[in-house]
């Protein structure tokens, strides 16, 4: 009895263990500042599999993960939008990857993105992580959640992680516009002043 007992402690003791092993691992996870982004393919809302290969005169890029359902992604829509707008012709165009599981959120489903880019007038690529396996490799954890890239030698590396700004609530109080500045800031061959902040949004759906 008592060997069965000290048995059982000890395997909580491992489980707690590595349960905190396992947190402390998972966010630890992911791309940092100055590593090399792997590409992917994923389907767009065309159809067509779209890579980050496909933009050879591509200077970097705005790497957005976003989503239908999320308040603060429905927020950042018009934003984002304006970013493709304003930056794509420069070299940096916006590369919108929806993560979530769709079985846990109905309303992200592949038919569901095609409208809600026809209804916005997406001027970008909305991508399907359907296999869950690219977010993951970024290290997202919230809609949204950016991932500036800056072409070099072949590679693309990643120069800015957060927040699209200081403000989701409401664009016109927006002090600080950190990819904007970001971006603007690679193409002037300066340093990037915010290369990290923190994403605010809804946590991806596994």
């Amino acid at each position: 009895m008592k060997k069965t007992i000290k048995l059982i402690s000890a395997l909580v003791v491992v489980l707690i263990v590595s349960a905190f092993t396992l947190a402390k691992s998972n966010n630890d996870t992911g791309y940092k500042i100055g590593n090399v982004a792997e590409d992917f393919s994923l389907k767009n809302i065309d159809g067509n599999m779209v890579s980050l290969a496909d933009y050879e005169d591509a200077k970097g890029f705005i790497v957005i993960f976003t989503c239908n359902t999320c308040p603060y992604a429905v927020m950042y829509e018009d934003r984002i939008n304006a970013l493709n707008n304003k930056y794509a012709s420069k070299g940096y165009p916006v590369i919108a990857i929806m993560p979530n599981n769709t079985s846990v959120q109905p309303g992200d489903s592949f038919e569901a993105m095609k409208q809600r880019a026809k209804e916005k007038g997406f001027t970008f690529p909305y991508l399907i992580d359907a296999q869950q396996t690219v977010y993951p490799k970024f290290g997202a954890t919230k809609t949204p959640h950016v991932f500036i890239l800056q072409k070099g030698d072949g590679l693309n590396i990643v120069e800015y992680i957060g927040a699209i700004d200081d403000n989701y609530k409401d664009a016109s109080a927006v002090k600080t516009k950190y990819v904007e500045d970001a971006v603007d800031a690679l193409l002037n061959g300066e340093e990037i002043l915010h290369t990290e902040t923190k994403a605010i949004g809804c946590s991806i759906k596994a």
